[in-house]
């Protein structure tokens, strides 16, 4: 029997400081987070492979 996803869902994260700077191209990271405990965006520190450093991502829609 198939398990049932529930709250789950998958969000997008975008490096913000990426989208300020110009820099072409992007940073994305693909994850999952529970809607009823956390209905809000979430913001996370993730690495940028672009610019070389811990950023700060954001979740898009």
């Amino acid at each position: 029997m198939a398990r049932k996803r529930g709250n789950r869902i998958q969000v997008i994260l975008e490096c913000t400081e990426h989208k300020a700077s110009g820099l072409p191209g992007t940073s994305r990271y693909i994850t999952k987070k529970n809607k009823k405990n956390s209905p809000e965006r979430i913001e996370l520190k993730k690495y940028n492979p672009v610019m070389r450093k811990m950023t700060v991502h954001k979740e898009i829609k």
